[in-house]
């Protein structure tokens, strides 16, 4: 991931709707959910949901799958991985692999 697409995902996540948005698609898993569930969860509406979901799917950080009629959004987890690569590139003299994350270090399949 280059800066600007750094820049972009930060920007997508710095209002708070986006911010639940995609923490509550991390917390979905594989699955994901419908626009509409995402929006009646977080108590947003459908036209101003549809808009934050644009743009964190434009800055890499969510997907969307058709689903019949529906259209699902998953956690992009090529985006998020991209995005903290980034972030620890540099980390400990250009070593990463000495960059701990815990507590919550997991794998993003």
């Amino acid at each position: 991931m280059d800066q600007n697409s750094a820049l972009d995902a930060f920007a997508a996540l710095s209002q708070e709707t986006r911010l639940a948005v995609f923490r509550l698609l991390v917390a979905a898993g594989p699955e994901g959910l419908a626009s509409g569930e995402i929006g009646e969860r977080l108590g947003v509406r459908q036209n101003t949901m549809s808009t934050n979901l644009g743009i964190l799917l434009k800055a890499g950080l969510v997907r969307r799958v058709r689903d019949g009629r529906n259209v699902r959004y998953h956690a992009d987890h090529a985006g998020i991985r991209g995005l903290m690569g980034f972030l620890i590139e540099d980390c400990c003299g250009g070593h990463p692999e000495l960059c701990s994350l815990e507590p919550r270090q997991q794998s993003c399949a």
